[in-house]
């Protein structure tokens, strides 16, 4: 266990704290789940950025780090449905969700294939993944009251949508001569 993978664990580890917090009947509430939900965000880069700069990239963390950020942005995603209830925020929910199943279930296809290679994570990833965790930041802080902030993370949720869409098909296409070939088996 290293410092990058102790950071990944607390990163799970929160996600109750967050959810206690979001819950709590006070005002502050909103403001202090998010602020743990960014903090936790925060770590996935640290984490990544300290296994990269002191060469302590594992297994462990390879695998544990994409479901932190994958358990963590459910639980956010699933708490602001049950919170606002409506079309803005269910449909990009379910496409971003939904995206995350397919592209796990194809990733561990193709690494049965050998070919987990040809759906590694892009750069558009980078780009969907901070306008999802600032969408996500923005409306855990906020009410479901239709003010500015909710529609500006309204608007960061769908573009976050979109890129997730764009990089699903962007996965499909990469692991498509796999996926159409017959097996003889």
């Amino acid at each position: 266990m290293n410092i990058p993978n102790l950071i990944t664990v607390l990163r799970v580890l929160l996600i109750p704290f967050f959810i206690l917090l979001y819950y709590l009947p006070y005002s502050w509430s909103y403001v202090a789940a998010s602020s743990v939900f960014a903090f936790a965000a925060a770590t996935d880069w640290l984490d990544g950025y300290l296994a990269r700069r002191l060469e302590q990239s594992t297994p462990f963390g390879a695998f544990l780090d994409p479901v932190a950020d994958k358990l963590m942005v459910a639980v956010a995603l699933v708490l602001l449905v049950q919170e606002h209830h409506n079309f803005w925020l269910t449909l990009p929910a379910a496409v971003i969700i939904g995206r995350e199943i397919v592209i796990s279930a194809l990733r561990e296809w193709m690494a049965e294939l050998g070919a987990r290679a040809q759906v590694a994570v892009s750069n558009m990833g980078k780009w969907k993944t901070a306008a999802q965790m600032l969408a996500l930041v923005i409306l855990l802080a906020n009410p479901s009251d239709f003010s500015l902030w909710v529609l500006v993370g309204y608007a960061l949720l769908m573009i976050a949508a979109g890129l997730t869409l764009w990089s699903m098909v962007h996965y499909l296409r990469a692991a498509w001569p796999h996926l159409k070939t017959t097996s003889t088996k």
